[in-house]
């Protein structure tokens, strides 16, 4: 049920977004007087599950939920139609326009989507507000990953600036570590020693290549195994739902984050659990895994800080710029990760539509939906305006040459560089979805 929950949400998240952003395209194409021959949500090869010729554009439905588009007459697009162009031009088509014409016509789709992102971050401001968590307040500091221990940061710590700034979210702290080079932190031990600690400039690409994500988050009380996985280390040494870890290779553990370290410290080697089962005390002994887990999940519990956690609302006015810079951070976050795709991690991180379905919850929840609308619609339209031939981008490049020069970029290379873009995305949508595939299979 859950599958088809998230399948629902992707759905209709592409469908406002594919509609709204070929809409883009329509509008000024037939605002300049440009004949929109079909306008199509989803791929309909071979057949249409609708369709209906309205004036001089037929509008229709395919049955690949994969995107959509519009055929605009006498342009060179996806559909490769290129006997209309071995015609005279005429003046209802895309090429008889303004250069000026037809880069508004192109740029249309992207600009949708960008306004729309924004639009979906202010209406969720004004509607739901925003989540506040100022770590001053925090009583059982952060739940720290192990791998910044060699940074003298370790779980029970606090950060309480990044960069000389108030933290107000601990997601700030991630994504500022990760994404918007913060590289000092003012800490209070679980001491109450004061430090200012440094980071190296590299620290982000340390920690992703650690898979050391998220570095930070709000600390959780040990609870009650709620599932093991299949053919894991921790099946193999007899652990059960139910269960509750009490010591690790002689540590005593209170929070979730100190299985973690501990775990964290035996990879590759043997763990000693001391498990309480009903009432009986005992030990296990399993095998961790080289990024510290042995695969369990617990039960989900409250945050020991949960009390400390805010909700601020905003009237429609703030809303407004609190919704731009969410859109506007989001987006520059976005670009700012690219640069771990150029990583072996990185490269076997991107996914396809199974993990973009599954950014969306298991439950039906509006806030999260629309959160995650604008984050995709944000991402399309960059994606969409990289110089990349069969992209808005890479017809955006030519017509660029074309206003500067004063020259046409010849049909053939218009037609060929058609080809080129097309063959590189779908190998790019193939070896995404092919990875969701494998970790599917594998789990990894």
């Amino acid at each position: 049920m859950e599958i088809l929950i998230k399948a629902a949400q992707l759905i209709l998240s592409l469908s406002i977004l594919v509609t709204l952003h070929e809409l883009g395209h329509f509008i000024p194409a037939r605002l300049f007087k440009t004949r929109v021959e079909k306008f199509y949500l989803f791929f309909n090869p071979w057949f249409s599950v609708f369709k209906k010729k309205i004036g001089d554009t037929e509008w229709g439905l395919g049955w690949v939920p994969l995107g959509g588009y519009v055929k605009i007459a006498g342009m060179v697009d996806e559909s490769m139609d290129t006997e209309q162009l071995k015609q005279p031009a005429q003046p209802w088509e895309f090429r008889s326009k303004p250069a000026w014409q037809r880069l508004i016509i192109m740029v249309g789709g992207v600009t949708v989507n960008l306004l729309l992102g924004l639009f979906i971050y202010i209406m969720v401001m004004f509607t739901y507000g925003e989540e506040k968590i100022y770590t001053k307040d925090l009583t059982s500091g952060l739940s720290i990953h192990p791998y910044l221990k060699k940074y003298n940061l370790v779980s029970g710590d606090n950060i309480l600036k990044i960069n000389g700034e108030e933290v107000t979210h601990v997601n700030d702290i991630n994504n500022g570590l990760l994404l918007r080079g913060v590289r000092k932190l003012d800490v209070v031990h679980s001491d109450g020693q004061k430090e200012v600690i440094n980071l190296p400039e590299d620290v982000d690409y340390e920690l992703f290549q650690a898979g050391a994500f998220p570095a930070v988050s709000l600390r959780v009380k040990m609870v009650e195994v709620d599932s093991v996985m299949a053919e894991t280390p921790a099946e193999k040494a007899g652990l059960m739902k139910g269960d509750v870890i009490k010591e690790i290779n002689g540590q005593p553990v209170t929070f979730f984050d100190e299985i973690q370290h501990q775990l964290y410290l035996s990879k590759k080697k043997n763990a000693e659990i001391l498990v309480l089962r009903e009432d009986s005390l005992f030990y296990l002994t399993s095998e961790v895994e080289e990024n510290g887990t042995i695969g369990f999940a617990p039960k989900k519990a409250k945050f020991t800080d949960k009390d400390k956690i805010k909700h601020v609302y905003y009237g429609f006015g703030e809303s407004v710029g609190k919704g731009i810079d969410r859109g506007l951070t989001t987006l520059n976050d976005y670009v700012g990760q690219l640069k771990f795709l150029f990583t072996k991690k990185g490269a076997s991180s991107i996914g396809g539509f199974a993990t973009i379905g599954n950014m969306f919850p298991p439950v039906w929840d509006w806030q999260i939906f629309w959160m995650t609308t604008a984050f995709i619609s944000i991402v399309l339209a960059f994606m969409n305006i990289l110089p990349i031939p069969a992209l808005d981008g890479g017809h955006v490049v030519f017509l660029l040459y074309e206003m500067i020069t004063g020259k046409e970029a010849p049909q053939k290379v218009l037609e060929y560089a058609q080809y080129v873009g097309f063959i590189l995305l779908l190998g790019l949508i193939l070896y995404a979805n092919g990875n969701d595939i494998v970790r599917l299979i594998f789990g990894s």
